[in-house]
């Protein structure tokens, strides 16, 4: 595949481990500032700290094979993925 023109993507151990990405539903608005390289989600202190109390981790599935090298070496999206 390929992408064309501006492009955000963002999955990242911050979900899985409680980020602010973790709470995010359908129609949340965020905010992308790419000069500044910053991600921002509009929503107040009180809704975000509604969600995480409702919020739970999910389940671990066991992976085995290249899933599972890849898990446990993967790291968040600033520091990449290294297999070796």
């Amino acid at each position: 595949g390929g992408s064309h023109g501006f492009v955000v993507g963002q999955k990242s151990p911050e979900e899985y481990e409680g980020g602010v990405i973790a709470i995010l539903k359908n129609g949340d608005k965020i905010k992308i500032d790419s000069v500044n390289k910053k991600i921002e989600v509009d929503l107040d202190k009180k809704e975000i700290n509604k969600r995480f109390k409702s919020w739970k981790i999910p389940n671990k599935i066991n992976y085995s094979g290249v899933l599972k090298k890849y898990i446990k070496s993967v790291s968040s999206a600033s520091e990449g993925c290294v297999t070796d």
